[in-house]
């Protein structure tokens, strides 16, 4: 029975090889003819762009965040205040993560990436703004144990079909090697969306609202984890989430987004 069975093994493996091939041939080729049928469009200007949906004009309007800025905040300053010097918002209200990090001011090119991919279903953004986050996070990743993507809560993950911050933390796991725990933080309670309040009714929107599974308690105490998110505006659905963690005896919190809100006007004192 095993001298029958051992040709037709070795004529199955071929045909499989065969198949495969084939197979990715004519996926390639699909691919080929859409791209021609329908062009890549920035998503700013609607220019046809070749690659990740943004045009070489519009990516050149990126405002990159640079040195030096707050080394608490991540907010840039204008002029070069010296080592170590911290903005007037980390001095007079300081968050409980400790460090923050964003790849580019949140301006209108910016704005209209986000609101892409949260919104729009263009997932294709996600590898170029991962990367430019992971760019910006080198040193929160240098030493960081894992990372954790700001969750939805499960009626709004259900409508989106997709969490963007999940899909920016899957990018920089594989740019960094630091693995994404996604199932470690929940968003217990509902919340309104943020857009329209101010800084005050942020705060008490997202209070208690997130929670460590009980089940993931012992994983995360002693770690340096990396939150991610998309915005960082007030700070304070991530400032809620970084306690949560660090009720749940975590090491240090940091956070790496890829647009922050960054207010005219001098930074240093």
């Amino acid at each position: 029975m095993e001298a029958e069975s051992a040709p037709a093994r070795s004529i199955s493996a071929p045909l499989r090889a065969a198949w495969t091939a084939g197979r990715h041939v004519l996926t390639r080729a699909a691919q080929l003819a859409l791209d021609i049928a329908l062009p890549t469009l920035c998503v700013s200007c609607r220019e046809p762009v070749d690659g990740e949906g943004v045009c070489a004009a519009c990516w050149a309007r990126l405002s990159f965040i640079e040195r030096p800025y707050c080394p608490r905040l991540g907010i840039p300053f204008v002029y070069d205040p010296g080592p170590d010097m911290l903005s007037m918002e980390a001095i007079a209200s300081p968050p409980a993560y400790q460090r923050a990090r964003a790849a580019v001011r949140y301006d209108d090119v910016a704005r209209t990436l986000v609101h892409a991919l949260k919104y729009q279903d263009r997932t294709d953004l996600a590898p170029a703004m991962g990367r430019w986050m992971a760019r910006a996070g080198g040193e929160l990743l240098t030493r960081a144990d894992m990372l954790i993507p700001v969750p939805l809560h499960w009626r709004r993950a259900w409508r989106r079909r997709y969490n963007q911050s999940g899909a920016l933390a899957r990018v920089i796991e594989r740019q960094s090697g630091v693995k994404v725990r996604g199932e470690v933080l929940r968003r217990v309670r509902a919340t309104e969306q943020q857009i329209g309040l101010s800084r005050a009714q942020r705060a008490t929107n997202v209070q208690g609202a997130f929670q460590v599974s009980p089940d993931r308690q012992a994983e995360v105490q002693g770690r340096r984890i990396v939150l991610i998110d998309d915005v960082l505006t007030s700070g304070a659905t991530l400032d809620a989430c970084a306690r949560a963690l660090l009720r749940a005896k975590v090491a240090q919190v940091d956070v790496l987004v890829f647009a922050r809100v960054v207010e005219s006007g001098p930074r240093p004192i």
